[in-house]
């Protein structure tokens, strides 16, 4: 009977109606949250050792302003050791290959198109 009495009670009050349904959302986003919470956790990280170190060898290289203004010719990367990951396709890549797309491949880790010397983790070193 009180069941009743307090919902007939909650629907007459518009406002604890309101703050029910919010402590339910809230109460169900908190549960959906950690069932996610694993799953968020183990995604790789950015690799931006390896961004940083890309950066360093275009600089180093005195090629990083005009790789910026023009991007990377895939000729220029290969003279330097780059190479194309087993099983990637770079068919859709564009020649030069613009400085945001070289950063994010870098950040890509053992995602990337690339394997790049200056890279420790490339998923293939021993």
């Amino acid at each position: 009977m009180s069941i009743r009495t307090s919902f007939k009670a909650s629907s007459r009050n518009p406002q604890s109606s309101k703050r029910s349904r919010k402590i339910a959302l809230a109460v169900g986003l908190a549960a959906a949250g950690t069932a996610f919470a694993p799953a968020v956790a183990s995604a790789a990280a950015p690799d931006v050792e390896c961004q940083r170190a890309g950066m360093s060898v275009l600089r180093d290289a005195g090629l990083l302003p005009s790789v910026a203004a023009e991007g990377l010719p895939i000729a220029t990367a290969v003279a330097v050791g780059v190479t194309v990951r087993p099983g990637a396709d770079i068919s859709g890549v564009s020649d030069p290959i613009p400085l945001r797309v070289v950063l994010a491949d870098h950040r890509a880790g053992d995602n990337s198109l690339f394997i790049y010397p200056w890279c420790s983790n490339d998923g293939l070193s021993g």
